[in-house]
Parts: structure tokens; C-alpha cells; sequence
């Protein structure tokens, strides 16, 4: 079956499962901040209208101004892009030809871009059995051979997350080998006591830093992200980006959720509340997940190998849960799932019960 390459647009998955979509529907595949987009949006809307008329800044340099000003880096080594996803893609021109590593699983965004600008593209798993512990001294054989390696962190889809004594091992193997470190932090934020990685820009050349503002501050309909990197890179990233690739409108909310932290504490306060909530439930119903650091986990019928029959079961009862058949080293064995409302959360849960009642062999 050909899946659908991401979540939301639920009307996909509904389409190529042959499933009838029902009128009500909660979408649990796409991992965004159910609080929504910080007041401080919605206050200003009439005044972001007003810039519609204008053409952006095709140098955001206000708002490179206002990030490099709250992360102490030089505007020069900041890249302002439409969603991060932008910014993947430009990376991939960067590496057209070369070789990389992805650690899988992993978002599939990355091997896509490099499948199309035509990259020789290696694969080291992680595994479930092991938490999917990160060792970088098993990635040095591998390492060797190519010109960059892919991180995630936290990881998308498990919600893993590597502590900054890992990620500085695997820079340091990485540098030694002429390698460059991606390191995508697009939902960093959610990481409650996360170390800071921009420090290690300074020691670390062949680090490259990608962010996104779409995940916390519940905005992907507006495409923001970011990425730090050494001045020569990101001046290298500048050549292939088309001219004003953010619009205005976008560039002025940029500005605006910088130093948003109590909007960025609530939301931390309130996974950690949700996620100890579901947890005990999986745990109390038997069922596998990961202990995610993020805003979304991973969560599996161990008397199921594939879980497509969960998934179908989900779907008929409105559920729209992310299914793993793009992520190597998951293939369908497992489902990904955002926290949501507490109210979502706890409709979840019902209907995870009901399949537990109708599956009692899985009990």
C-alpha cells in the first residue's frame, strides 16, 4: 500500500485504508501544541494583517536580530526558513552526491530530500530493545565513510532524547571524520530540563542546528524555522534559497514569540502531567510505548507483530493515529501518537480500552 508520506490531512489515511471517515474525528498524527498559538498572536492579528500588502524582508533581518540577540550568535550564522522543512531541503542541495547517514528511525523528510538530490544514503538502527540507546562509538565504523549523519532530538518518531554528552561524543568522532552533525531540535522545546546544544556551534564546525517554531507555538499553517551553523555554511544555504521564501506575515510572528517562556513552561507543565496520565494507562492495559521527552510517543499491541489491525480499529472509531510504515526500523509495528487535550487524551483511552475488551488474548 502506498501510505501517506506524513500526518494530518487525516482524509488520506481514510482513503488508502478504504475506511469510511466518520463525522467525528480527533487527529492524533500530527504532533502539534494542543494549548494553541500563544495569545500574543491572536491580540496582534489585525496589526499582521496590515502587512499584507507589503513585500517581506527577503533578509528577515529583524527577526535574525531578534534570535541571534536570545541565543547570543551572530546573525551571520542564522538561517531564517519556511518551516524547517525548508531548510532540510536546501541542506540536500548542499550534499547532492554525497554520501550520508541517517539514524533511523527517523522523520522521513531526510531521506527523501537526499533520494532526490541523489545522495548514497546508509542506515544505522536503533533499536526498541535497547530504548534506542545512542552509542556513537558504534557509529564510527560508519561514520568513516560518509559526509554527514542526521540526528533528531528529541527523536521523531520515539521522542528519545540524547543527553549533550552524547551528542558532543558523536561530534567529536564526526569532526575527526570530516563529517557533518544535523542536528534537527524541532521540538526541543518541549524537552523539560533540555541541555543546550547552541554552545557546541562554537567548538564544533560541522554542526548544523534546525529548529522549528511550528510545533510549540502550534503554527504550521504560518512555516517558520530556523538553523545555526558556521557563517560559511549558512552563507552556502543563502545561495540555493529563492528569494522571499518567508512571507511577511510570518517573519512579524517570528518576532513576536521570542521570549515566550511562560507560554513554553505551561506547555512543558502540561505534557508531563498528560504523559504520566497515559502512561499509567498503557501500562495498566499492557500496552508497549516509548518514554518520549517530546509531545508525542510511541505505542504498540505487543500481541500484534503489525499493527494495522489496531490502526484500522482506531480509525473506524475516529481515531487517527500516525502509522510507521515509512520509518525503517519501525515498519508498521508500532503507532505514533500526539498528546492532545486532556478530554482527546481521555477518548483515546476509551477507545483503547474497547479494543483491549474485543482483543482479550492481548491482555
Amino acid at each position: 500500500m502506498n501510505w501517506p508520506m506524513h500526518g494530518a490531512n487525516p482524509q488520506y489515511i481514510y482513503e488508502k485504508t478504504n475506511v469510511e471517515m466518520p463525522v467525528n474525528t480527533i487527529d492524533f498524527s500530527a504532533n502539534i501544541n494542543p494549548l494553541g498559538p500563544p495569545t500574543i498572536l491572536s491580540d496582534n492579528w489585525d496589526d499582521l494583517f496590515q502587512t499584507v500588502h507589503l513585500y517581506p524582508d527577503p533578509y528577515a533581518s529583524s527577526l535574525k536580530e531578534k534570535i541571534s540577540d536570545q541565543y547570543g550568535l551572530c546573525p551571520k550564522q542564522l538561517l531564517i526558513g519556511n518551516g524547517a522543512a525548508e531548510i532540510i531541503s536546501l541542506l540536500g542541495r548542499i550534499l547532492a552526491r554525497k554520501k550520508v547517514l541517517l539514524l533511523q528511525p527517523a522523520f522521513s523528510e531526510y531521506e527523501e530530500v537526499c533520494k532526490i538530490n541523489h545522495c548514497d544514503i546508509y542506515h544505522h538502527y536503533l533499536t526498541a530493545e535497547t530504548g534506542w540507546e545512542l552509542n556513537p562509538s558504534n557509529l564510527e565504523k560508519d561514520i568513516r565513510h560518509v559526509d554527514a549523519l542526521f540526528l533528531c532530538n528529541p527523536n521523531n518518531p520515539t521522542g528519545i532524547f540524547y543527553p549533550k554528552q552524547v551528542v558532543e561524543e558523536l561530534l567529536v568522532i564526526c569532526k575527526k571524520n570530516d563529517c557533518y552533525v544535523i542536528l534537527d531540535e524541532a521540538f526541543y522545546d518541549f524537552v523539560i530540563g533540555y541541555e543546550d546544544m547552541l554552545p557546541l556551534l562554537k567548538k564544533f564546525s560541522n554542526l548544523i542546528i534546525i529548529r522549528s517554531l511550528t510545533k510549540m507555538y502550534s503554527i504550521p499553517g504560518i512555516r517558520l524555522g530556523y538553523a545555526f551553523a558556521s557563517e560559511e555554511l549558512i552563507a552556502k544555504l543563502q545561495q540555493f534559497q529563492s528569494q522571499w521564501s518567508i512571507n511577511g506575515i510570518a517573519l512579524r510572528v517570528g518576532e513576536l514569540l521570542m521570549g515566550q517562556e511562560m507560554f513554553l513552561n505551561k506547555t512543558q507543565s502540561y505534557m508531563e502531567e498528560e504523559k504520566k496520565r497515559l502512561f499509567s494507562f498503557f501500562n495498566k492495559q499492557q500496552f508497549a510505548y516509548s518514554t518520549s521527552a517530546a509531545n508525542y510517543y510511541l505505542l504498540r499491541d505487543t500481541s500484534f507483530t503489525d499493527q494495522k489491525e489496531l490502526l484500522i480499529f482506531l480509525l473506524n472509531n475516529g481515531i487517527i493515529a500516525r502509522h510507521t510504515y515509512n520509518y525503517p526500523g519501525l515498519d508498521g509495528r508500532w503507532l505514533r501518537f500526539a498528546i492532545k487535550s486532556k478530554l482527546e487524551n481521555q477518548q483515546l483511552q476509551g477507545v483503547l480500552a474497547k479494543w483491549k475488551q474485543s482483543h482479550p488474548s492481548s491482555l
